[in-house]
Formats: structure tokens, C-alpha cells, sequence
């Protein structure tokens, strides 16, 4: 299929879950895709040959400000423009919310630099190349804890959020650009693979008894990419757990 062909997307963190298939499905569909990854090199390369279209590797850790840009910059040198910019990359490690203590410093500094310092500077440093597009893109990856008093950390939480008010803020400021996010509700994931009690627990409750998948995320990544009028949404993923909470 060629529905995104001649488009160039940049896929942050697309070395495993939500991002490799969100990835694997733009190849599919004909666009050029770069995948990346902080330090999952190897998979994050293999992801890339794995494709079916023209893809490449680039790795680079945005909580770095040099590398985020250094990542934009990469993208569109090697390929001379830049369409989507799908904001997949973020961090997170499992604390109770009434474990203060257990939240350091140094964990909420990491969770706010990945997932919203490091967002961030990719946007601002992508918008000018994606100003010269003429069905421009991005799509962050938020989450339900992004929505609700939930998630696995409480920086987690409160990171979310402040991606979720970034869509909205961004979506008004910088049209024709579109700009929205997908927020999923527990994703069957690698990274998840071991939260045998949450995804219990989740199936018990959705209305849709069972966790996200990352083919139910990158479906959602595509339906805001496909439609050309919708921008500054926040498209829950979460087979309807957030109506119980």
C-alpha cells in the first residue's frame, strides 16, 4: 500500500512495543521511517532492517537536549524533510502514590527529562521542517494517568499531563500543523510484561476486559494521522476503563 508515501515519519522509542508497531504499520503503508531508541541499539537496528520501506537507525537519548536535536536534525539531513514526528519515547519505574520517600528526587528528575523535557525539545526543534510539509503531523504517546489520579508513579501522572496541555497549546499555536495524542490505559508491553496484577486488575474492570495492545495504539496513531480535520485531541485508548475510575 502507498497511502503515506513521500511522507517521512520520525518514531521516538521504537525499538519494542507501541512505537515498533506504530513503526511497522507507517512502513507498511509507504512512508519512510526512522526508528530510535536511547540504548536498545541492537533491537532498535534490527526493527529498522526489519521494515518493509527505506528506514533507518538513529540512535539518540532526548533527555539530552544535544541528542533530541541532534535526532531532528539527523532525520532531515538524511532524508531532506520531516512529516510525522510521533512522540513515542518516555520512562517510568512502578512507586505507590503514597510513597513519597520512594519517589527521590532523582526519579522524578528522570521521569519529567524523558517524558516531557525531552518531548518537548524534539517538538520545537521538528516544527520548522514540519511547517514546509503540507499534511504536517505530530502525535505524542500520553496516557489515562495523564487524565485521571492514576499510573505507575505519581511523576509519571503529572508528566502525562503536562504532554496532554502540550497537545492543546501546541494544536492552537502552530495549525496547519496537527497536533494531537493517544492516550492508552495499561499496554501489554515489554516493558509491562512483569505487572501480572495490574493487567489483572485491568481486564476485571474495562468494559473491554483486557489490556491495550500496541497494535490497539498504533491504529489509534494512524486514525489521527488519517484524518486531516482533527487536531488537539486527546484520543483515549483504554477499552473504556476510564469511565469506571
Amino acid at each position: 500500500m502507498s497511502e503515506f508515501n513521500g511522507r517521512v515519519a520520525l518514531v521516538t522509542g521504537s525499538s519494542s512495543g507501541i512505537g515498533e508497531e506504530t513503526a511497522r504499520r507507517l512502513s507498511s503503508l509507504g512512508a519512510t521511517v526512522v526508528v530510535n531508541s536511547s540504548s536498545s541499539v541492537e533491537a532498535g537496528e534490527a526493527v529498522s532492517a526489519s521494515l518493509p520501506g527505506e528506514s533507518c537507525y538513529l540512535r539518540a537519548d532526548i533527555s539530552n537536549q544535544a541528542e533530541a536535536h541532534a535526532l531532528i536534525d539527523g532525520t532531515v539531513e538524511r532524508y531532506g524533510q520531516l512529516d510525522f514526528l510521533i512522540n513515542n519515547a518516555g520512562w517510568t519505574t512502578s512507586i505507590a502514590h503514597d510513597d513519597l520517600d520512594a519517589l527521590t528526587d532523582e526519579i522524578f528528575q528522570k521521569t519529567f527529562d524523558v517524558n516531557v523535557f525531552g518531548t518537548w525539545w524534539l517538538t520545537r526543534r521538528a516544527i520548522p521542517h514540519l511547517r514546509k510539509s503540507d499534511d504536517a503531523n505530530i502525535v505524542t504517546i500520553t496516557s489515562i494517568a495523564g487524565i485521571r489520579p492514576v499510573g505507575s508513579s505519581m511523576a509519571y501522572s503529572m508528566s502525562k499531563a503536562a504532554l496532554n496541555q502540550m497537545t492543546l497549546l501546541l494544536a492552537k499555536s502552530y495549525g496547519p500543523i496537527r497536533v494531537n495524542a493517544v492516550a492508552p490505559g495499561l499496554v501489554a508491553t515489554p516493558w509491562t510484561k512483569d505487572w501480572d496484577a495490574m493487567h489483572a486488575a485491568t481486564a476485571a474492570m474495562a468494559p473491554v476486559p483486557r489490556s491495550a495492545t500496541p497494535e490497539d495504539c498504533a491504529e489509534a496513531v494512524l486514525a489521527l494521522l488519517r484524518n486531516k480535520y482533527t487536531t488537539g485531541e486527546i484520543f483515549v485508548v483504554d477499552g473504556g476503563l476510564t469511565l469506571k475510575l
